[in-house]
């Protein structure tokens, strides 16, 4: 037991389940016991067995309009040597098959079981029958097979439904080469409907992928399903290529005996094998091309879908908001910031009087030349302004210390109360007072080493003063105002040896 992978071993079980699932209403079937007017006990699993048959034969011949009736003169056909009933027991018979395969709710049966793979109770969903059509006149339900009702036919001939339009391929050639062309001709039937059940499993697919995709690790997966499914229809496309040259050589050899004179039924069947099979052919192109078209609709999908993903983490105040306001940008790196976000113009219509608007002309010049924003130059006005406004921070951070060691500046509400108290109460109407305050906060904590390099200009001298201390704020939610002009939250300041 030590050499037993147990993960291993359980793989894929609730796959296994949903095979075992399809086999559930043949086996309530078969539960629920009926005589005939004889008392012969009835065989319900074997007339459920055939009801699927029955609509499997339907689909074949493309009448999708059957109902409970057509099922019940079927089974009396079928039966009516082995059972003595009456007209009305067959419908009966038939409506308790048909509301067996798909329940009067409409919803899809449901498997419950326990999964030992993942050691969870879970449920199986799966659809036997489907209504295919109503009349309203006649108050009249049609039913056709759904994919599951194939699936369940398929798994009786011990077919896996994936090849099963492979092995119809190679039975397709057996025919043919034996002569059974009746034959040849409903297996390509039964590969039209294999075509039609890959094509709307294609379409599911697709909506499973647009909806599923949202990380790398689905994306792998679903990337990978499309390379098989696409090296199936590839091969699968190839046969289909040779049997159609091998049944137009099979043509060419009954032309070249006359048997097409001599045997004018057989040579026409050979005509009908041909043309169903380019049909055929023609559908599953369309298939090997929608694949084609969803291996690269997924890779955008998939771009899309985490594009979206990482646009919901995404902070537009911090990581937009606060490059353009922090620091000034010039015209084309402002233009790479913004044009993200800028919609397409759309013009939803044009007036002839446009041509008579002014015109954009622009001169070919060099790149450089082209116009532009000025960049902001250092004038000396500029640093007789930085050289007064750091002397005023300078006073200001002489006054916050001066005041914390007599503890009245824990908080900045304190502090402007001390500064009242002062009698210096037209400090709090400059705007430099609160600009001190909000570059503190900004670079908080505030320590001789750790500062921006703008800020380091301005702070040079208040960085003087606090020495080997470090400076910490830290903003509350309660609005401080002093005057009528600014406002600033309330702070708390605390001050420490480095």
């Amino acid at each position: 037991m030590d050499n037993f992978d147990f993960k291993e071993i359980t793989s894929g079980y609730r796959e296994r389940m949903r095979r075992l699932a399809l086999f559930e209403p043949l086996l309530e079937l078969d539960r629920k016991q009926r005589q005939d007017d004889i008392g012969t006990s009835i065989d319900m699993k074997g007339l459920g067995l055939l009801a699927l048959l029955f609509f499997f034969e339907k689909k074949l011949i493309r009448q999708y309009r059957t109902d409970v009736k057509h099922l019940a003169t079927f089974l009396r056909i079928m039966t009516e040597q082995h059972y003595v009933l009456e007209e009305s027991d067959y419908e009966r018979i038939a409506r308790l098959i048909v509301q067996t395969f798909r329940p009067t709710t409409g919803k899809k049966r449901s498997y419950l079981f326990f999964n030992w793979e993942t050691n969870k109770d879970e449920a199986i969903e799966y659809s036997i029958l489907r209504a295919n059509d109503f009349d309203v006149k006649t108050n009249t339900q049609f039913y056709t097979l759904d994919e599951d009702g194939l699936e369940l036919l398929f798994a009786t001939k011990e077919f896996y439904s994936e090849f099963q339009l492979s092995i119809n391929q190679l039975l397709l050639r057996k025919q043919i080469d034996k002569g059974e062309f009746q034959g040849a001709l409903r297996q390509i039937n039964e590969m039209r409907i294999d075509v039609e059940t890959l094509e709307e499993r294609m379409d599911r697919l697709k909506h499973e992928i647009q909806r599923s995709i949202v990380s790398e690790e689905t994306f792998e997966r679903y990337k990978q399903l499309l390379n098989d499914i696409y090296e199936r229809f590839a091969r699968e496309d190839e046969e289909f290529k040779e049997l159609r040259t091998f049944v137009k050589e099979t043509r060419e050899r009954l032309f070249s005996k006359d048997i097409h004179l001599k045997e004018k039924k057989t040579y026409d069947k050979v005509l009908r094998i041909i043309r169903e099979l380019e049909t055929v052919h023609s559908e599953h192109s369309k298939l090997l091309q929608k694949t084609a078209e969803l291996q690269n609709t997924t890779l955008v999908i998939a771009q899309e879908s985490l594009y979206y993903t990482g646009m919901q983490s995404f902070n537009f105040d911090q990581d937009i908001v606060s490059t353009i306001i922090s620091s000034p940008l010039n015209v084309d790196v402002m233009k790479g910031v913004l044009h993200p976000f800028l919609k397409i113009e759309e013009n939803l219509s044009w007036s002839p009087l446009t041509v008579f608007t002014e015109q954009n002309i622009t001169e070919e010049r060099e790149e450089k030349e082209l116009a532009s924003f000025e960049e902001i130059e250092k004038s000396e006005n500029e640093q007789v302004y930085r050289k007064w406004l750091s002397s005023r921070y300078k006073e200001l951070m002489e006054k916050l210390l001066e005041a914390y060691e007599q503890g009245q500046a824990e908080k900045l509400s304190r502090f402007a109360n001390y500064v009242i108290e002062q009698e210096n109460e037209q400090l709090l109407e400059q705007r430099y007072f609160y600009d001190f305050f909000l570059l503190l906060h900004q670079q908080s904590p505030v320590t001789n080493r750790e500062v921006g390099e703008e800020s380091a200009v301005l702070l040079g001298e208040v960085l003087k003063v606090l020495g080997n201390r470090k400076l910490t704020i830290v903003e509350e939610e309660e609005i401080l105002q002093y005057c009528p002009r600014y406002s600033i939250q309330e702070m708390q300041v605390a001050l420490e040896e480095v």
